[in-house]
């Protein structure tokens, strides 16, 4: 009985002429889009495998000169792009793809795809990760709102439940219909997406982002189901086909083109964060507060004469010049990570009031695990200024400790090819599955209440059916 209502479900739905051309829709954008981001992820990696080994060969290569003046020299770091970024780009294009690190300063992320790109190309992006949140639960709503309502106004579904047919079996094979239809169009998506990924191995083996995108898989799957059970619990209690259609095109609207909008406006409302130029000033104005320099290298200078039990500098046995050239990096460190913790900071806030929006619209909670598990929310591009920084204070570190331990006051000290070798090739290791998970708790958590709540508004409303 199961299998048959399941059939006949999906005879009807593929026989209707709105499945055929949203599934063609579906499809055809997927792949548009899919080939678009696995275009945009081989030039953008095989470019920054360009530039690294470039700027690595430069950095190597310096003449012989001042350990200072190769920390202004500097070197780029560049964020790595995982294969699942070619199903969401996130806000990648939005926070620069490459960091330039030198003496004295945090700079900003460069070379943002954004910026050359028109209006135009803008408002018309399409990612493969749209195609799935947006189209997807419209199709389902086209192809489920009169599986029930349907029947009703044809006539047939009193008679199928006159035959003692039970109103949980009768829900449970229009489910699994409905899913048959869906999964001809979500299998050749996840088909494309598994070929997009594999043209990718020349950049190394897949494994690392198996897991990452098996997680993905089953939230979307999720995601989904909560449209299904929707779509067929309004069905089931509304009271014509027309009805049930303008309900759930209502619901489909608010979540897939109003919420994140509205969201992302009452996000910037209550955590609102300073614009770029007071960014600036205010971070430049503590920057150049020379006082409380001159305290620190004062402080500095007397506990080392004082550790070494002389009166000038001049005696100490390391070149006092490399020692406040990093006292100031150290200062400089503070004051970055003052005002950009702040700034974070308030992106966090940001991105945690706009997820709590989930509880409104399920888009936003899958839309946030996308970008998380894709690799391309804040929060990976936050982790990921915070490793270039570090390697920044790293090199920093080197390169002073060289002119104090090497290098005499007084004296013109140049360094060579030995003390750049000693600066290691930077290396990114993004967070893995398991740690993104669960910072995403907040978002697992809403989506599974938006399931058991569709579920049961299933169930209740099959039920009534048995009792009419």
């Amino acid at each position: 009985m199961l299998r048959r209502i399941a059939r006949r479900e999906l005879v009807d739905i593929v026989r209707d002429g709105r499945f055929r051309l949203m599934a063609g829709l579906v499809l055809g954008l997927a792949l548009m889009s899919l080939a678009a981001g696995w275009r945009h992820y081989v030039d953008v990696e095989r470019q920054h495998e360009q530039a690294r080994r470039a700027t690595r060969a430069q950095w190597l290569g310096q003449p012989k000169k001042n350990p200072h003046s190769a920390a202004h020299y500097g070197v780029y770091a560049f964020k790595p792009k995982s294969r699942l970024s070619l199903v969401d780009t996130g806000v990648d294009p939005y926070v620069g793809v490459a960091a330039w690190l030198e003496a004295h300063k945090q700079n900003e992320f460069r070379y943002r795809p954004v910026q050359d790109r028109t209006a135009l190309q803008q408002f018309g992006e399409l990612t493969a990760a749209q195609t799935l949140l947006v189209l997807i639960p419209l199709f389902v709503v086209l192809a489920g709102f009169s599986t029930y309502s349907g029947e009703r106004e044809q006539g047939t579904l009193r008679a199928v439940l006159s035959h003692g047919v039970p109103p949980r079996t009768l829900a449970l094979g229009k489910a699994l219909g409905v899913t048959a239809a869906l999964a001809l169009v979500v299998v050749p998506a996840l088909l494309l997406v598994l070929g997009a990924i594999s043209l990718t191995s020349e950049f190394g083996a897949v494994a690392h982002d198996l897991a990452r995108g098996t997680i993905l898989a089953g939230c979307f799957l999720v995601y989904f189901a909560i449209f299904l059970a929707l779509t067929l619990g309004v069905s089931a209690r509304a009271s014509s086909s027309r009805s049930a259609l303008v309900l759930l095109l209502a619901f489909w609207f608010v979540n897939s083109l109003v919420a994140a909008r509205a969201a992302s406006d009452l996000a910037s409302a209550l955590a609102p964060a300073p614009s770029s130029i007071e960014f600036q000033r205010a971070m430049e104005a503590e920057l150049n507060d020379q006082q409380e320099t001159a305290r620190r290298l004062a402080a500095r200078k007397a506990a080392l004469l004082q550790q070494h039990g002389v009166s000038s500098v001049d005696a100490l046995p390391v070149n006092f010049r490399g020692i406040s050239l990093q006292e100031g990096e150290e200062l400089g460190n503070e004051v970055f990570d003052r005002h950009y913790g702040r700034l974070f900071g308030q992106y966090a806030r940001q991105d945690l009031a706009a997820r709590f929006g989930g509880m409104v619209a399920p888009l936003l909670s899958m839309r946030a695990l996308s970008m998380g598990l894709a690799g391309t929310d804040l929060a990976h591009h936050r982790d990921f200024v915070t490793a270039a920084e570090g390697y920044r204070r790293e090199i920093q570190r080197l390169l002073n400790a060289d002119i104090a331990v090497n290098s005499k006051a007084g004296e013109v000290y140049e360094a060579g090819a030995d003390l750049w070798s000693k600066v290691p090739e930077f290396v990114y290791t993004p967070p893995d599955a398991l740690t993104v998970a669960g910072a995403h708790l907040l978002d697992l958590g809403l989506l599974g209440l938006w399931l058991t709540a569709a579920v049961a508004f299933l169930a209740r409303g099959t039920a009534a059916l048995g009792a009419d």
